[in-house]
């Protein structure tokens, strides 16, 4: 993962292009997409607190231009930072022109300092997607996150939204909690729901069991790990490659496992561990070595051990994927599958 600087406003090169036949003026949607926005907070914006674009072509639609949103993109910050929406129209309109000279610039350069100190994110060098979601999540605005990661599953799939998009707004959101105290623990709990809303609706009915002797793949966190998105993503992604699957999801004992395992017999298992405190090689090298079957044909399962828990361990005989793409790779192998080409 690239290593984050910062949710700032968009560069000069990332703006989107202008609408054709509408001049140099961008819709709403085109507009909540860059600031990641919902077009109803736009519209809401515009009239509660006069927020608008200057001009309207053919009186109804939104044409929005560099000056509006720059306007916009103040007031994105300000709210980010806690101010209230009144307040922030207010200094975003005088930064704008709309205020005396020797009153406006002082008010939003003070605004602007409260901003960058505890409405920014580190993100670095990522989609704009990807900003555009951590720029919602920040302002805690549940439509706009929503709106994001359905257009990012939309456009990207399912993978490349979870690698490129959805990840590394986690890791900022959880990098600014860590750094910050008690503080932004809210964007990370709203940002988290949202994501794992969005993976379920992207999962598929659980596949039933075919004929072959390759039985479902389990997915499981390790004993007093709580981080189950990861396992979320994969097992969507599995279920897109029409592949069985047992999700158990958090903090699952070692005997619950070792009993599962052998009821199941499965493929393979994924045990996740998102810190060092919670990974466990003895469980991964028991459930490795669990055999079913009759004798002189019996199995044993293929393990995959994910998250950075992990790092550092060795185990042998075992999977460590870097990716969800790899991990669908691993996994679609170890029943039997081979992934589509044309997989995103």
């Amino acid at each position: 993962m690239a290593e984050p600087t910062g949710v700032e406003a968009p560069g000069p090169g990332s703006a989107p292009a202008a609408v054709p036949g509408a001049g140099t003026g961008l819709t709403t949607g085109a507009v909540a997409r860059r600031l990641g926005v919902s077009p109803t907070t736009l519209r809401s914006w515009d009239r509660r607190y006069g927020i608008g674009p200057a001009v309207r072509a053919g009186g109804r639609h939104r044409r929005w231009s560099p000056r509006d949103v720059a306007v916009l993109e103040t007031m994105c910050r300000l709210t980010s930072a806690g101010v209230p929406p009144g307040e922030a129209a207010r200094v975003a309109k005088e930064g704008s022109g709309g205020a005396p000279p020797d009153a406006a610039p002082a008010r939003a350069a003070s605004a602007g300092r409260r901003s960058r100190a505890a409405g920014t994110l580190p993100l670095g060098d990522v989609r704009q997607e990807c900003r555009g979601l951590a720029r919602a999540a920040v302002r805690l605005d549940a439509p706009a996150v929503e709106e994001q990661l359905a257009d990012a599953v939309e456009q990207h799939g399912l993978t490349v939204a979870w690698q490129e998009v959805i990840v590394p707004a986690l890791h900022a959101v959880g990098r600014k909690w860590a750094s910050s105290g008690d503080r932004y623990v809210e964007v990370e709990h709203l940002l988290s729901w949202h994501v794992s809303t969005t993976l379920r609706r992207h999962t598929r009915p659980p596949v039933p069991r075919g004929g072959g002797p390759a039985g479902p793949v389990i997915l499981a966190c390790v004993p007093g790990e709580q981080h189950t998105l990861p396992l979320e993503a994969l097992n969507a992604g599995l279920g897109e490659l029409a592949l069985p699957t047992r999700m158990f999801g958090a903090a699952v004992p070692a005997e619950a496992l070792a009993a599962a395992v052998q009821r199941l017999g499965p493929a393979a298992v994924v045990l996740w561990a998102q810190a060092r405190s919670t990974a466990n090689l003895p469980l991964a090298r028991h459930v490795a070595g669990t055999q079913w079957g009759v004798k002189g044909a019996r199995r044993q399962p293929v393990v995959v051990l994910g998250g950075p828990g992990w790092a550092g361990r060795s185990a042998g005989g075992v999977f460590r994927p870097t990716s969800l793409r790899e991990a669908l790779d691993v996994l679609a192998g170890a029943c039997g599958a081979a992934a589509p080409a044309g997989r995103r």
